[in-house]
């Protein structure tokens, strides 16, 4: 066996185990006994969302607790968001631009400003709830946890085209960056909050500042986060699976590239360098694995064949679980998990380009100044 091919495979084992340090487990809530519970404000924040919007509606009007209201903030669309919403049941809240600032921080500043609920749920519109029992099961965790702080979930990716395969590791990456999924438990200080679904009470949020603090953030979810840090207030981050799903970037590769863009470069930079360091080496160790498979089939060495072979197979299984973690992604893309990997690497390097060079991004019609 050729010199580099075992550095290659020796990194490839290596980087396995490094990645069940760096994620251990993605926890969820779960089901709890009835107990009372305050009213709830439900604020979506809704820019041209006319065909993502539906089914979050849908689900929120079949759910089993009934104990609050539906505030859509329209921020500014030119489609038919408003109408959607309120024939389905929703108040909707226009929010003006030019009035009010853009964005989706400010809608939600907008939406806990006229909410009756003593606490908020905000969520973004193309999420939907999977079970009649979501928002109760959410809300009980929250009260299991002192009804403190901030308790935010990051909903279970459904895929329904070939292209959004092309998130697996995005997933991955986002949930293992958040620092509270490694076998050190909550050791690591959090990067913040999910974004999607994000459940506090609203007197905590009005002592924190709030969306209205963190008007003008890129990661508006990692800067909510930290502002209830900085009061001492706790952020507790979970899966949703089972409880709150979504399907990203449905409109296509475009906007999924834009998607992922606009957020990588900035949100890396709250992952603690330890978790940094391990996620690099897992992302470097799906190369290398690849890399010696390759060498192995041109060298025709039978043993460099069989082992690196081995580790092709155990960094897809790998890939596999975790990523299905996140999202129900098909088993059979992770034996080409190198197009995957590959696929992050490129879209990463382009997100560092557009935030640190170009300082814009361009996200839903709206060029972001960075």
């Amino acid at each position: 066996m050729e010199a580099s091919n075992f550095i290659n495979l020796a990194i490839g084992f290596a980087a396995v185990g490094v990645g069940f340090i760096m994620f251990k487990s993605l926890p969820r809530p779960k089901p709890r006994e009835q107990s009372d519970l305050p009213f709830l404000s439900v604020i979506i924040p809704a820019r041209n969302e006319s065909n993502r919007i539906t089914p979050l509606l849908e689900s929120l009007n079949g759910q089993n607790h009934r104990s609050f209201e539906i505030l859509v903030v329209d921020d500014d669309s030119s489609d038919n968001t408003a109408e959607v919403a309120e024939a389905l049941g929703a108040t909707v809240l226009q929010k003006k631009e030019e009035r009010l600032g853009a964005g989706k921080s400010a809608a939600c500043w907008y939406g806990a400003n006229q909410a009756k609920g003593e606490w908020l749920l905000f969520l973004d519109a193309d999420t939907h709830f999977t079970d009649a029992d979501g928002i109760r099961n959410l809300l009980l965790s929250y009260k299991e946890k002192g009804a403190k702080g901030i308790l935010a979930l990051q909903p279970f990716h459904t895929v329904h085209r070939l292209y959004e395969n092309l998130s697996a590791v995005f997933n991955v990456i986002v949930v293992v960056g958040m620092n509270g999924f490694t076998v050190w438990g909550d050791r690591f200080k959090t990067a913040g909050s999910f974004g999607p679904c994000i459940l506090c009470n609203k007197e905590d949020y009005f002592l924190t500042g709030g969306h209205q603090k963190i008007e003008g953030a890129l990661m508006d979810d990692l800067a909510l986060g930290e502002a209830f840090l900085e009061k001492n207030l706790p952020v507790h981050c979970l899966g949703g699976k089972g409880i709150i799903s979504s399907r990203m970037y449905p409109e296509g590769l475009k906007s999924l590239i834009e998607g992922w863009c606009k957020s990588f470069a900035i949100g890396s930079k709250s992952t603690h360098p330890l978790v940094m360091g391990m996620t690099i080496i897992w992302i470097a160790g799906s190369f290398t694995s690849a890399i010696a498979l390759i060498s192995a089939i041109a060298s025709a060495d039978a043993a460099a064949i069989l082992i690196s072979g081995l580790l092709y197979l155990i960094y897809a299984v790998q890939t596999g679980l975790f990523a299905r973690r996140c999202g129900n992604f098909p088993r059979s893309i992770f034996l080409f998990y190198p197009v995957l990997f590959l696929f992050f690497t490129g879209i990463y390097l382009y997100s560092l380009f557009r935030v640190n060079v170009l300082h814009t991004v361009t996200w839903k019609g709206r060029k972001i100044n960075v």
